[in-house]
């Protein structure tokens, strides 16, 4: 498995009450890493806690992993 994907899904299942229903999809393409998230829509406030807060900071930090590995990810959360 891809060290962001882990990385991402250690984070969520911390987070989140339904952990079983956690699903990240990973494209690569030459510019980006595209990763998808999509969680119970049960857990949905917790990732979208108080003005995507939650969701942001995951970004900021999936930015600076990326940084390390030599990639540009990106997260895009479906509902």
């Amino acid at each position: 498995m891809y060290k962001e994907v882990e990385f991402l899904e250690f984070i969520i299942k911390n987070i989140v009450n339904n952990k079983e229903d956690v699903i990240i999809e990973r494209q690569e393409d030459e510019l980006w890493v595209l990763l998808t998230l999509r969680v119970n829509k049960d857990d949905m406030w917790l990732i979208i806690w108080k003005n995507w807060n939650t969701i942001n900071s995951l970004r900021s930090i999936l930015k600076v992993l990326g940084l390390k590995l030599n990639k540009r990810i990106n997260l895009k959360v479906l509902d």
